[in-house]
């Protein structure tokens, strides 16, 4: 099963992924006349505007929310293994992958709004909705959704929760199974308390969790001030193969910054899709917007945190293929946590160890909150039309146990299986958005003219061709029976 699951693993994240991703978010850019540059200004107010409602949580809402789940430990493991196989390069091809894959999170974050519907008193959307309502295909919608439970319920969380257990015992000695019952009861305290809850608690933990950890950041960037044309000089120099030391690894830079990339911003794999839908606007352009710039937020800010305390420190050892060491700072340590906690120690002595366990803990915790809001939205999905408390219930108790579990012991197993599961989030996602594409970009074109005729966009999909969004027909009537 072990040999099964890892060849399975390398064809779902084989070069051909990587390359798609790419030439999908290229696509997009063009299509969208690279939204995620001339709509910056837009992006940042969307982010502030909209309130909730009963049904629906807010724009920062749903963008904390899905941060929740971009944010995590890979933000941390992944930058330091991205540089220690692919050298500092790799940090170029991270920051270019996010910049094409804002296009592609504004394209599925609107499909999301477009197709989203009022089930139980509340929004839902994200793939499986917009699959079945896009392409009629509900088979396709329910393998997406599976897919989804099997690996965000049951796989995940725990893998997630081990690194907190390993962060908070190699820091300060904290018994695992301590751990893991206040992890346990936490998160059973918050999604207990609904989508509202997990919107509240994301909203107010995951702005200051990544300002926290960029403000370190700025203190070494700071205390190393006169570094900073050499790092981004070597940065820029081996992305490209013009830097002798690292010269020859050129395509292990441009994989590992891709690949680290794109499973940390999430942009094509559907995730972010999820919170978007549940938001309360007046456009789904508007929530498209937002979720873009959530993608430059984990990999521009948080992502970028990480490499520069790496790299302006010189806390990293960096590998090439046959294995010979090109750099060699840590010794044998392997790339993840310890780089950055490293980093940190020689700048900050006593302070390292414990900020990064903390930082991991908030980062890997929320991201046991997204994972859940994405598997019971799911359940949602499969279960319309019946009583589902049951169900739901049984996500709940899945997901605290499998972070109990977790953090006393996890295996590599998980997180093949739980890397099967997001693989084949991706293939299925990224073929229903290029399918599902026009929709989207039509509601960017409606949304641009509105703004140029100085109204607040409101969206009416039947002028414009779109069928199947239901929601926003039903909403324009009774708004015109209000009216009336």
């Amino acid at each position: 099963m072990d040999k099964f699951v890892g060849w399975l693993n390398e064809v779902l994240w084989s070069p051909p992924l990587i390359i798609i991703c790419i030439v999908v978010g290229l696509f997009f850019s063009f299509a969208t006349r690279f939204l995620q540059l001339r709509l910056i200004p837009d992006m940042l107010r969307q982010m502030f505007q909209g309130k909730s409602s009963d049904a629906g949580i807010s724009s920062f809402q749903a963008l904390s929310v899905a941060l929740s789940g971009r944010v995590g430990t890979g933000n941390i493991a992944g930058v330091a293994t991205a540089i220690g196989l692919g050298g500092p390069g790799a940090v170029f091809w991270m920051w270019l992958i996010a910049f094409v894959g804002a296009a592609t999170a504004y394209v599925e974050s609107t499909l999301a709004q477009i197709y989203k519907v009022k089930q139980d008193g509340e929004y839902r959307g994200g793939p499986a909705y917009y699959i079945e309502k896009g392409t009629g295909m509900r088979w396709y919608g329910v393998v997406f959704a599976v897919a989804t439970i099997i690996s965000l319920t049951f796989l995940m969380p725990g893998v997630q929760a081990n690194a907190i257990a390993e962060g908070l015992n190699n820091a300060f000695g904290m018994n695992k199974i301590l751990t893991a019952t206040i992890i346990a009861v936490l998160l059973g305290i918050i999604i207990f308390g609904g989508v509202k809850r997990i919107a509240g608690v994301a909203q107010f933990v995951v702005p200051f969790m990544a300002l926290g950890y960029i403000i370190v950041a700025l203190i070494i960037i700071l205390m190393n001030f006169s570094e900073i044309p050499a790092v981004f000089a070597l940065i820029f120099k081996s992305a490209f193969g013009a830097e002798a030391t690292f010269g020859g690894i050129i395509g292990s830079a441009i994989s590992w910054g891709v690949k680290r990339g794109i499973y940390s911003n999430e942009a094509g794999q559907g995730t972010g899709a999820h919170a978007a839908g549940a938001a309360e606007v007046s456009h789904p352009a508007k929530q498209g917007l937002v979720q873009a710039f959530s993608v430059y937020i984990d990999t521009w800010f948080v992502c970028s945190a990480t490499a520069f305390m790496i790299l302006f420190t010189g806390m990293y050892s960096t590998k090439a293929p046959d294995g010979t060491y090109l750099a060699n700072k840590m010794g044998t340590a392997d790339p993840g946590p310890q780089y950055t906690q490293a980093a940190v120690e020689s700048v900050l002595p006593g302070f390292g160890s414990g900020f990064v366990a903390i930082s991991l803990f908030f980062f890997a915790f929320t991201t046991i909150m997204a994972y859940y809001y994405m598997s019971e939205t799911n359940v949602a999905y499969l279960t319309r039309g019946k009583n589902n408390r049951w169900a739901i219930l049984a996500i709940k108790i899945v997901s605290m146990a499998a972070v109990f579990y977790g953090c006393v012991k996890t295996s590599e197993v998980a997180w093949a299986f739980g890397d099967t599961g997001l693989g084949i989030m991706v293939w299925l996602n990224i073929i229903a958005i290029l399918i599902l594409m026009k929709p989207a970009l039509v509601a960017l074109k409606d949304y641009e003219r509105q703004k140029r005729e100085g109204k607040d966009p409101v969206f009416d999909p039947e002028p414009l061709g779109i069928k199947n969004a239901d929601y926003w027909v039903e909403k324009k009537t009774e708004d015109k029976q209000e009216v009336s």
